[in-house]
């Protein structure tokens, strides 16, 4: 009896030791790499209208929004493999596409990151992170670094939902909690289709993006 106490003190302790570790951790990422305001700095802002980009898939081909021309809009999501916020997010990115790109609403993941820099990110390993997690999404890689400045995207992940027209509707944050998806009071994303379904306009339009800063090749 008192060994089967002291092994169950053991696991408490264990299991509250890492617990504290995550946490510390994820709250060293959130201080030094959260976005500073609220306001997008440099690249679009909303009404602008988003010029397409041809960047590789996984799968070896290349991929642009023309490739959608029944396209109702698009949900544009720069996320990584190495981040620990992207990967808290990659059930709910499939989810929603999933949901969402029946109704036309289809999801394009891009990598921004330097692979030089981060080499957990490299096209190959997208392409095992894609298969291991069965992304049915093109998952295409900013190699050169060119897209990513365009729009302005600072974190990963942080999300572009563009109208059919390409036009930049909301521009932010996938909700309104990263560690807990049972958590989550506000689907910014969701919400901002909603609204467009309803030819409204999102409210709110911009949120802080949480997550990794963006690895640039020096």
């Amino acid at each position: 009896m008192k060994k089967s106490i002291i092994l169950f003190a053991c696991f408490v302790f264990a299991a509250l030791l890492f617990t504290s570790t995550t946490y510390i951790e994820i709250n060293k990422i959130e201080k030094t790499d959260s976005n500073d305001s609220d306001t997008q700095i440099g690249g679009y802002k909303i009404g602008d209208v988003a010029t397409d980009f041809e960047l590789k898939n996984i799968d070896g081909k290349m991929v642009s929004m023309a490739d959608y021309p029944d396209a109702n809009g698009f949900i544009i999501i720069f996320t990584c493999n190495s981040c620990p916020y992207a990967v808290m997010y990659e059930d709910r990115i499939i989810e929603l596409h999933n949901n969402y790109a029946p109704k036309g609403y289809p999801v394009i993941a891009i990598n921004p990151n330097d692979a030089d820099i981060k080499p957990s990110d490299s096209f190959e390993n997208m392409q095992k992170r894609a298969m291991d997690k069965g992304f049915e999404f093109p998952y295409i890689f900013d190699e050169k670094q060119e897209i990513f400045p365009v729009y302005g995207a600072k974190k990963t992940p942080h999300v572009f939902l563009l109208s059919k027209e390409k036009v930049v509707e909301y521009i932010g944050a996938i909700d309104d909690n990263a560690q807990n998806a049972a958590s989550v009071s506000q689907k910014y994303v969701e919400n901002a289709i909603a609204a467009l379904e309803r030819g409204e306009k999102p409210n709110p339009s911009t949120t802080k993006a949480i997550g990794c800063s963006i690895k640039i090749k020096k």
